[in-house]
């Protein structure tokens, strides 16, 4: 199955936080801020860290010919502040690990760093609302499933705050391919259905 594609940008308005906007990323023209973000340390659960900037453009570029997994740029006031990767999970070796359903969509979040303004309270939640708005208002998903690193801790709280369940502790196995080497990883499952992030005000 292959994930449907919005034909435009996508824009959420968050009470008290602004608008954030999600675009399809480019591959070339926003290499310089997706280099800067993964080749960080504060990344490293990421697994892009070292890459050359052309490196990082070549990976989203073939990212941007598939039809099952798409990478978004989040941008607030025309700032970017995150990078959004969506998957089908039954392309993906995460569906080695669980049994997807009809309606999953896989999703990888890396958030900007902090500016000179330094901690940003309550931005985490507010980029995680506006993704969950997309993928289950726009796509039209059933559920989220993600699968940071178990040693990601922030990661996981950060999910679980906004309404993720915990699933297994899995391993996703090694993928060795031309176009993509992705080491083997212990992932923590969580999931997020649909009426647990907008529930229907009419049931009950």
């Amino acid at each position: 199955m292959s994930e449907q594609r919005p034909a435009f940008e996508f824009d959420h308005t968050v009470p008290g936080f602004g608008t954030v906007r999600l675009r399809p990323l480019d591959p070339e023209r926003d290499a310089d801020t997706v280099h800067s973000w993964v080749d960080a340390e504060r990344a490293a659960f990421w697994g892009m860290t070292g890459l050359t900037r052309a490196q990082v453009a070549e990976i989203y570029a073939h990212m941007a010919g598939l039809d099952t997994h798409h990478a978004h740029l989040a941008e607030k006031d025309g700032v970017p502040v995150a990078l959004l990767q969506t998957y089908e999970p039954a392309a993906d070796r995460v569906s080695e690990c669980y049994e997807a359903r009809p309606g999953d969509i896989g999703v990888h979040v890396l958030l900007a760093p902090a500016g000179p303004e330094g901690r940003r309270p309550g931005w985490t939640a507010a980029l995680l609302s506006a993704f969950t708005a997309y993928v289950f208002r726009a796509l039209g998903r059933r559920r989220v499933v993600v699968d940071p690193d178990v040693r990601n801790t922030k990661a996981i709280a950060r999910f679980r705050s906004q309404g993720f369940e915990l699933g297994p502790v899995v391993v996703l196995p090694e993928i060795d391919l031309p176009e993509v080497y992705l080491p083997e990883k212990h992932a923590q499952l969580a999931f997020l259905a649909r009426p647990a992030a907008f529930p229907d005000p009419g049931a009950g």
